[in-house]
């Protein structure tokens, strides 16, 4: 064979003609395990996973200031099933800012998440009312 792209389109449609049809090259018909995929299994809440969502998103506007914030929270988990309280914040229509915190039990990461709420409900931080288009 010659060089170039010829040669390269050969080899490749040679080495489609090998490959076996998906339908026969997934098939078995020996059994390698005890376990059935198919069997019923009983799923329950695992006690450490999170009881409820809890999200939350306020906005802060003042145009005579030229302030347009935001303020974004939820209680997840961590990778690990911890508690973690997600925070994000900053200018309306841009990026912002996030922290997390991660805490050993819910509890307290609902009694942050309340606080917080107190806190920028003082300051002025309300649900937004209208949609924005």
């Amino acid at each position: 064979m010659g060089s170039g792209r010829g040669a390269t389109r050969a080899v490749h449609h040679r080495h489609l003609a090998r490959v076996r049809p998906f339908t026969k090259m997934n098939q078995s018909y020996v059994i390698d395990s005890n376990v059935s995929l198919d069997a019923a299994v009983p799923f329950d809440d695992d006690p450490s996973m999170i009881a409820q969502p809890y999200p939350l998103y306020i906005e802060r506007a003042d145009p005579a200031n030229n302030m347009a914030r935001y303020y974004a929270m939820e209680i997840g988990q961590t990778m690990f099933g911890e508690p973690c309280l997600t925070r994000r914040w900053g200018r309306i229509g841009k990026l912002g800012q996030e922290k997390h915190h991660v805490f050993e039990r819910e509890e307290e990461a609902v009694r942050l998440f309340l606080d917080l709420v107190k806190q920028k409900r003082a300051r002025g931080y309300r649900p937004r009312t209208a949609l924005r288009y």
